[in-house]
């Protein structure tokens, strides 16, 4: 089997914002897609969410094929065994290191040797994650950019028992997705959440010492830096509660004072103030 045999069914673990996404992506270039998550209302927001986005691609005259046949291509469930013929299965739940091998251990029941499983985690180590499973050499990091229709980067990251074949056929599949490939080590946030998270947090650094406005800091890395969004309106867009962490994981292995997360970011995230899917972060939506 190759990367590129769209006769396969792609399972997508979690209707989020990411998990919507891999799957209107998978369908977009042909894959018939099932994704699957703990509720038909969850299942319903997702299916919203990828016809919403497909209308607007197809306004700017992005899409090959309709709205229609793309929508056509996506199933949903709420019982992982319904995902137990897919050979390719991604788990893209929220950035919780015990959800997330929660997930991938209910995988493991009925994971052939010949799947091919990934998870689109941000920070988590795929050596730890790749524990739950009973062939943990058929297992590697895909992590996409949000959001993944729209965003060309694909981070692949072996874990230590990633073989060479399942490498292979994850780099393929991005390919396949019309994504860019690049290769990263099995390390905190990988390449590049190690650069951008920290850089966020500082930029909430600066609001929280009130050395200017969200607007000024956000236009501040756009004009000065030749950035396309601000820090904290990618902050807003990437969920501050996933922000927080990922911070939390850097810290957490790398013990340096420099991740430790803003008293700012923590408090938002008590308060609820998540950024675009909440209605409220560092911007009003």
């Amino acid at each position: 089997m190759t990367a590129d045999a769209r006769t396969e069914v792609v399972g997508v673990i979690g209707a989020g914002q990411m998990g919507a996404g891999i799957a209107q992506l998978c369908a977009t270039v042909g894959y018939r897609t099932l994704v699957c998550d703990v509720s038909d209302l969850i299942l319903a927001a997702a299916q919203q969410r990828i016809a919403e986005s497909l209308s607007k691609l197809e306004a700017k005259q992005q899409l090959e094929n309709s709205p229609e046949s793309i929508m056509g291509l996506i199933s949903y469930g709420i019982d992982l065994e319904d995902l137990s013929n897919c050979r390719i299965l991604i788990e893209s739940a929220f950035e919780n290191f015990d959800t997330k091998s929660n997930i991938l251990y209910k995988i493991g029941n009925f994971m052939k040797p010949t799947s091919h499983v990934a998870s689109n985690t941000s920070s988590y180590s795929i050596t730890s994650l790749a524990k739950m499973l009973p062939y943990p050499h058929r297992f590697i990091g895909l992590h996409f950019m949000n959001p993944p229709p729209i965003m060309e980067l694909v981070e692949v990251i072996r874990g230590t028992h990633t073989d060479d074949e399942t490498f292979d056929f994850f780099w393929k599949f991005a390919l396949a997705l019309g994504k860019n490939p690049i290769e990263s080590k099995d390390s905190p946030g990988f390449i590049l959440n190690r650069i951008l998270i920290p850089m966020i947090n500082e930029a909430i650094y600066l609001l929280q010492e009130s050395v200017s406005s969200p607007e000024h800091i956000d236009t501040a890395m756009k004009l000065g830096a030749h950035h396309p969004i601000g820090p904290l309106a990618l902050a807003d867009l990437i969920g501050l509660d996933t922000v927080l962490a990922i911070m939390k994981t850097l810290k957490a292995n790398l013990n340096l004072e420099k991740y430790d997360p803003s008293p700012l970011l923590e408090e938002y995230v008590a308060l609820g103030f998540l950024g675009k899917k909440s209605g409220r972060g560092f911007f009003i939506y």
